[in-house]
């Protein structure tokens, strides 16, 4: 039996509706089903504006552009998470500034945030890892306080909340991702939300390659032309009828995913009774693991969705051996990111970056391992 780390779901009605999207005859984007998809997570989240976007890379481009990030300006932001959290703000000349990660969860820790601020930096990136979210009564007091932009990086947030609020819904702007990996998926894919109801006019515009077409279709004005910077983010109309079909069965989805971490989880606690479904050879592996393995993220415990199911070992030659062992069984698990202050293009452009010490984000790279979590993972037998 081999297991990969990831099967993207399929509702089935992605061909359906991708067809009529077709038929609609307006297939280049803003069509039927973009705003559709765009009004479900406004009326759902709470969001002020939504738009969709090619990736959330092109999300968190639009929002360094919105928050008009220029060389010279220093943005704080986690170590441990993917490059196109930093991309984006490097491409309009920002320093980037990184965070080190909570001792207990790999989000960046709140309580380090203030020293590094300088009155140079424009803008706090927040990372909600694994759909866990960060302490953001914390992050909007201190932003308040420096007067600095909040962009939630929301890639794998999706139906998570914090404290009874959406993530994506607290910072000035947020962004999240529907490529093949997160829980809803349109292939590639991404969404900007804008909070800041003075942001909206300005983004309809950068979307819409600097133009105010936008305006001019809802008949604001008398024809459109170039007005400022931006470029082509908007998605196609198929993508957006991909993303539908996913929107409709959200709900059914998180049951799933739910399902399987809790699951995992019960297999992977002391003393879990879970256990004794497993034959001896699978009961040898596990206790052997366990034995390794410092925590698993309650992510129940903070309203998290389910995105990933994660365990941390004590050194990275604990996580090697077990990601070994499941590789020889068929099963793939997979670690991480890479500590971004540790690369090559940080040595080289931002040295004094390279230089500092944070153990949490390296201790994160180096021992967390994933486990496969997917819609059709429950069908597979639990002792395997």
């Amino acid at each position: 039996m081999k297991i990969p780390f990831n099967k993207p779901y399929l509702s089935g009605k992605e061909l359906r509706y991708i067809e009529e999207a077709v038929r609609l005859g307006k297939i280049s984007g803003n069509g039927e089903f973009t705003q559709r998809c765009q009004s479900f997570f406004e009326k759902r989240y709470g969001f002020k504006k939504c738009l969709l976007t090619n990736s959330c890379t092109d999300a968190l481009e639009m929002a360094a552009l919105l928050c008009d990030i220029q060389a010279g300006d220093e943005v704080i932001m986690p170590s441990f998470t993917f490059v196109s959290t930093a991309n984006a703000f490097v491409l309009r000349g920002a320093k980037i500034v990184f965070v080190d990660s909570r001792s207990d969860h790999p989000n960046m820790d709140e309580s380090l945030i203030e020293e590094l601020i300088s009155p140079k930096t424009k803008a706090i990136i927040v990372v909600h890892y694994a759909g866990v979210a960060c302490e953001m009564d914390k992050i909007m007091s201190i932003a308040t306080k420096h007067k600095l932009w909040v962009i939630e990086d929301a890639a794998q947030g999706i139906e998570s909340y914090y404290k009874e609020k959406a993530l994506g819904s607290m910072g000035h702007l947020s962004c999240f991702s529907f490529h093949e990996t997160k829980n809803i998926q349109s292939g590639e894919g991404g969404l900007l939300a804008i909070n800041d109801p003075a942001l909206i006019r300005r983004a309809e515009i950068l979307w819409e390659k600097g133009t105010d077409r936008a305006a001019f279709f809802r008949g604001e004005v008398a024809k459109y032309g170039w007005v400022d910077i931006g470029s082509s983010f908007l998605p196609s109309e198929l993508t957006a009828a991909f993303l539908w079909a996913q929107l409709e069965e959200l709900e059914s989805i998180q049951s799933r995913r739910m399902s399987t971490w809790e699951a995992y989880f019960q297999l992977f606690s002391e003393g879990s009774t879970a256990n004794e479904i497993l034959s001896s050879s699978y009961q040898k592996i596990l206790i052997e693991a366990s034995k390794n393995i410092e925590f698993t993220w309650q992510c129940r415990e903070h309203k998290g969705n389910a995105h990933m199911f994660y365990l941390l070992f004590k050194q990275e030659s604990d996580r090697t051996k077990f990601s070994g062992r499941m590789k020889s069984a068929g099963v793939l698990s997979v670690f991480h990111y890479q500590s971004l202050h540790k690369s090559d293009y940080a040595k080289k452009c931002f040295p004094n970056q390279y230089d500092r010490q944070l153990p949490n984000s390296d201790r994160y790279s180096d021992c967390l391992l994933r486990l496969p979590l997917f819609y059709e993972l429950p069908e597979v037998s639990a002792e395997y």
